[in-house]
């Protein structure tokens, strides 16, 4: 082809998620948030049990999730296994804290499966996703191919946390919210936010609207663990803890209505 008949071919410029900036603004029907990792705890799907899978509760967090999907969020789900096992708390059976923590990422496959069920069930299409590999029941985490299930919709749900041992589902969390460039870490919880005591226990404590990553860290507040915090700092990844336990909440939180606490650098 002669020079003079080139013409440059125009490339389509690439969409960037641009994360959300720490002041939230209702925004009447509109989610303020297009891509977030919500944090489950195994505990949060005992409902009122000691242990185990509640099914009315996981049914409701299946409702929840629907909700916020049907609004067009794409939304992928860390889950823990406290419910099942949890080996920092199994001294009594002295098992090796590496062996103990690949028992509970296997816990959290279990609960992965169960809210995939119940999410499948509401009407949500899904995939549950293993960092410790085992095809019958799951696909191995492929971060790209993750990105391209909630590129199509569907509920992506991260099992087995980071699949190594010594690295909490809470630092899985922000892992991978880093991956799938996720907005925000949504930290499901059974008490209102952030407190500087715990609320149970201490019915004076007081509850921060808004939160500092250093000042959770200096004031050992157990939000997430250190190095999920760190984690997020440094990748300025806003972390909104919240009461799982009210309905609604889940939606509230993504149409930007002040509900719950609110980490960020400043």
């Amino acid at each position: 082809m002669p020079l003079a008949n080139f013409r440059p071919i125009k490339m389509a410029k690439a969409k960037l998620i641009k994360r959300a900036a720490p002041e939230r603004t209702p925004s009447g029907g509109t989610p303020v948030y297009e891509r977030l990792v919500l944090k489950l705890s195994g505990e949060s799907l005992s409902g009122s049990q000691d242990s185990g899978i509640h099914a009315e509760t996981i049914q409701g967090i299946a409702r929840e999730v629907k909700e916020v999907r049907d609004l067009g969020v794409s939304v992928a789900i860390m889950v823990g296994g406290g419910n099942i096992f949890r080996g920092t708390r199994q001294k009594q059976l002295a098992i090796d804290r590496a062996t103990g923590d690949y028992m509970g990422m296997l816990a959290t496959v279990i609960n992965g499966l169960a809210l995939q069920d119940a999410l499948e069930k509401s009407g949500c299409q899904t995939r549950l996703m293993s960092a410790i590999e085992m095809h019958q029941v799951a696909e191995p985490f492929i971060r790209r191919r993750a990105t391209r299930h909630l590129e199509k919709g569907r509920v992506v749900i991260f099992a087995a946390g980071t699949g190594n041992p010594y690295f909490s589902t809470d630092t899985a969390a922000a892992l991978r919210a880093m991956e799938i460039k996720a907005q925000v870490i949504l930290k499901a919880t059974r008490v209102d936010g952030i407190y500087d005591a715990d609320p149970e226990k201490v019915p004076s404590a007081k509850m921060f609207q808004h939160i500092t990553y250093l000042d959770v860290l200096k004031k050992g507040l157990m939000v997430m663990d250190s190095t999920a915090i760190s984690l997020c700092m440094d990748n300025k990844m806003p972390i909104i803890v919240f009461n799982m336990n009210v309905p609604g909440n889940l939606k509230r939180v993504v149409l930007g209505e002040r509900v719950g606490s609110v980490v960020t650098a400043a």
